[in-house]
């Protein structure tokens, strides 16, 4: 951000054009090289220095035609007193307010009301980053060159920076869709397809505008035998065909819960169906239903029995994404392949009115494998073509371009979505209001932010994915964490899940923030928080137990209880393609909470209101949590990345292996990759010694620098920046530093933090230049934290196989992946665990226990370097 000289203060001029204007390739190339040659020399002295010793210092310096001109300012924001402004930011009113714009229409991902929400989203980045709007509106095409530049020359950005991305998937609608009983060849009864209008809650009035129906869904009409399959996993339909069921020619009718549902569709079309009806069971509702004396939505907190859980059911565990460019970026003139992860049976998604209606035809054996004794028939026609979709980005350039933090919530909802995606939308909205506001008072990052407003994520986390697969290589050169929230509030627990890296200071964090609704507790913990609705006394007894919880709800190993990320939102290329240390959290339901309508025309804005967050105070916890999170990576000396946590939930995964090896049987060795987690542990140890002695003597030879300037605070206007006592002058510095430093104050004024150290600096007033440049000392001093930070930044990508897991060979992550057949739900040591339980495979499973003992090895070797 521009500054200019006004009465002792600095005011901030108007940004440039959201993206420069793009640059020949040889430029750019120019550039490059540029960087390349005197790299080592600028970045030595400002990598760290720049961002530290200016920040809240009385004595302010700026570039003017390649002089120092000297003027005192403000103190300039950073470290405890940044974190406390911006946590006065988010606030109740203010996400209502943002929530009741956000959910006021439909913005199913492809439409026009998507675009325009991504233009509502480029807006508040402008508004709130003060970035003027250039004369032509910032929308690029995917691959073009103004898409292209936006992110790759973010290291000349001079302020922040806003533009949307237009990438081009396939996609699906509904049009014609019928469900009937068919007796002796006449249709006897004919389902009502679509959720009902209520007079109480206005979002009902876009049941019939955004049809119940499944996202890639394949088109179809067919007809068979009903037969129930409970949740619709695979192991539920190997039994059935153990015992002597045959599934050829059926339509297959299960609940919804414990795997995704395009798993379910996958497993139905493997055992032989012709269709599949997936609906909503009351049995997996707690405590509040109906028969409880609950009444139902929208005159209260019961499931209504009316409501269709739309989704995508593409084939998540193989690839995400755009199904006709696994791998790459799915721009406008694409080669296109044949997709690989979409049904090649009909599903439709039915209320629960209509199953009780279906599972009679049955009678009452239908949990047995009976069938029904009349035929059903389901239609399916989908309008399914490629068609536009819009990411929303904003980078806030930090004094370090290439170390970026991320962070992403996706935009795009199957209805209105007040929960699922627009209290995270909510959120992210009032942690851009307090960056904003940052900004104003003289904030920069000392890392690069960028922030993203992903689209068609509920076809299958499209928008995140190509882009990921657009611009991987910058991402694994660049980017040090990736910050996902996806649904904010739909209940009362917090939960979080996460790279084991990211635990600590997510914990941390967490207990810092107050609880949303008691005063006397933290954030952290409302882990164990339930819901207003308790069980009555004598409650009835459940036929069959709900499902169990997913994998990735479970808790982590060792003291820290957050588990691993499955899939199914948009850190999954970071994490289990590219090998970006990532998380996700939010508020959900449990057994005592009201009834979440998930996909359904009833998750509306009333219904968040009066049941999911009374007065908004989780919308403002979660924003509150995920800023100070990445106000912390962006700003922490060492990245506060725990790569001994990571290492000690090795042994847990490698139990677990060692466990289901048992049970099926096995008589693995698993002795040679226990030793190579113990040698992990070992090189983390010492690379943690090593963070704590880089950080100090950072700090010390800061201190010393700063003993030298006070000292000398003699005139440097029209003096060259010149670096170690070196006499030739450094050209174009200005390219990566705006202004020359303050000081940090004395010994002690540093605050610790978890993993890093954010330097509160009280500064000296009235300092002038750098009338002593670094020393050779301090500039070793840097590059060692350089050193430490590159190794706590890749570590995750350590874990990285490109040849991939066997039969999805998209996902590249050895230790960690989404379930083969679970799709939401992680599996730790992904490949060795299939190999063992779905393979059952002893070769198999002796090449994937090789395969991670030499890449734990390879990160051990790493660390030690």
């Amino acid at each position: 951000m521009s500054t200019k000289r006004s009465s002792g203060k600095v005011e901030f001029l108007p940004a440039p054009t959201s993206t420069p204007a793009p640059k020949p390739a040889h430029a750019r190339n120019r550039l490059r090289l540029k960087n390349v040659a005197i790299g080592a020399i600028v970045l030595g002295c400002f990598y760290l220095f720049a961002p530290i010793a200016r920040r809240r210092a009385h004595g302010h310096v700026s570039v003017v035609e390649g002089s120092w001109t000297i003027f005192k300012t403000e103190p300039v924001l950073t470290g405890k007193v940044a974190e406390d402004l911006f946590l006065t930011i988010p606030n109740e009113k203010s996400a209502l307010k943002a929530s009741r714009e956000y959910a006021e229409k439909p913005h199913m991902a492809g439409s026009a009301n998507d675009y325009v929400s991504a233009i509502v989203q480029l807006q508040l980045f402008q508004d709130k980053f003060n970035i003027t709007p250039p004369s032509d509106l910032p929308v690029f095409e995917a691959g073009s060159p103004g898409s292209r530049n936006a992110i790759l020359d973010i290291g000349s950005l001079t302020g922040p920076s806003a533009w949307i991305d237009t990438y081009y998937p396939l996609l699906n609608t509904p049009l014609e869709r019928k469900l009937e009983v068919v007796r002796n060849g006449k249709v006897a009864w004919s389902a009502s397809l679509e959720e009902k209008d209520y007079d109480e809650d206005d979002a009902g009035k876009y049941a019939h505008t955004i049809p119940a129906w499944h996202g890639f869904s394949k088109e179809g009409d067919v007809t068979g035998k009903l037969i129930y399959v409970k949740y619709g996993r695979k192991s539920e339909f190997d039994e059935l065909a153990a015992a002597g069921v045959d599934f050829t020619g059926t339509i297959a009718i299960v609940r919804y819960g414990a795997v995704f549902r395009g798993l379910k569709v996958k497993a139905a079309q493997e055992a032989g169906c012709v269709g599949i009806i997936i609906y909503s069971d009351p049995r997996d509702d707690g405590y509040v239903t109906e028969e409880n004396g609950h009444k139902v939505y929208p005159h209260g907190p019961a499931r209504n029995p009316h409501t269709v859980q739309r989704g995508s059911v593409e084939f998540l565990s193989m690839y995400p994404g755009d199904p006709t460019t696994p791998g790459l970026p799915a721009y406008e003139n694409a080669t296109r392949a044949e997709p690989l992860n979409i049904p090649s049976i009909p599903s439709l998604p039915i209320s629960w009115a209509n199953a009780k209606h279906l599972l009679a035809e049955i009678g009452n054996a239908y949990e047995n494998g009976e069938k029904s004794a009349n035929d059903i028939r389901l239609l399916n026609t989908v309008d399914q073509k490629v068609k536009p979709i819009w990411n929303t980005m904003a980078v806030i350039p930090g004094q370090i371009k290439d170390e970026v933090v991320v962070i992403g919530n996706h935009r795009d909802a199957w209805v209105i979505g007040a929960g699922d995606p627009t209290s995270g939308t909510v959120s992210l909205h009032e942690i851009v209001r307090g960056f904003g506001e940052l900004l104003k008072q003289g904030w920069q990052p000392m890392r690069t932010i960028v922030i993203a407003s992903w689209d068609g994520e509920e076809y299958g986390l499209i928008g995140s994915t190509e882009w990921g697969e657009d611009f991987a290589d910058w991402i694994k050169q660049n980017v040090v964490a990736y910050l996902n929230i996806d649904s904010a509030t739909s209940g009362s627990r917090f939960n979080l899940v996460a790279s084991p890296s990211l635990s600590r200071l997510l914990r941390t964090a967490a207990q810092e923030i107050p609880h949303p609704t008691d005063a006397n507790r933290t954030l952290w913990d409302a882990r164990t928080d339930v819901g207003p609705f308790t069980p009555p006394a004598d409650p009835e007894p459940q036929p069959e137990p709900a499902p169990e919880p997913e994998p990735e709800a479970q808790d982590g190993e060792g003291d820290l209880p957050i588990g691993p990320l499955g899939s199914g939102s948009d850190y999954t290329v970071f994490l289990q393609r590219l090998g970006i240390a990532s998380t996700d959290q939010g508020f959900g339901g449990t057994t005592s909470d009201a009834v979440y309508h998930y996909h359904s025309v009833y998750d509306s804005q009333r219904w968040q209101e009066l049941y999911a967050d009374p007065g908004f105070h989780r919308h403002v916890a979660i924003a509150k949590h995920l800023g100070l999170v990445a106000l912390r990576l962006a700003d922490s000396i060492i990245l506060p990345l725990d790569t001994t946590q990571y290492s000690n939930e090795l042994d847990g995964y490698l139990t677990k292996v060692e466990s289901i090896s048992s049970d099926v049987g096995f008589r693995a060795e698993f002795t040679d990759l226990r030793k190579a987690i113990t040698r992990l542990k070992s090189a983390s140890a010492k690379l943690d010694s090593k963070k704590a002695k880089t950080e100090k003597a950072f700090l010390k030879e800061l201190e010393k620098w700063r003993r030298e300037r006070s000292k000398s605070p003699g005139d440097s206007k029209g003096k060259k920046l010149v670096c170690a006592g070196r006499q030739r002058q450094i050209k174009g510095v200005e390219k990566w530093v705006k202004d020359v430093f303050g000081v940090v104050g004395p010994s002690g004024s540093a605050s610790r933090g978890q993993g890093g150290v954010s330097v509160r600096a009280h500064g000296l007033a009235n300092a002038r230049g750098p009338a002593s440049p670094p020393s050779k000392r301090f500039l070793k001093a840097l590059r060692r934290v350089q050193d430490v930070n590159k190794k706590l930044s890749t570590f995750e990508q350590g874990f990285i196989s490109e040849e991939g897991i066997k039969d999805r060979e998209w996902y590249k992550h050895l230790g960690v992946a989404p379930g083969k057949w679970l799709g939401y739900g992680a599996t730790t040591f992904p490949a060795l665990t299939e190999a063992i339980e779905i393979e059952k495979n002893a070769t198999l499973a002796d090449f994937e226990a090789a395969r991670l003992q030499q890449l734990i090895t390879k990160l051990s070797s790493a660390l030690n370097h």
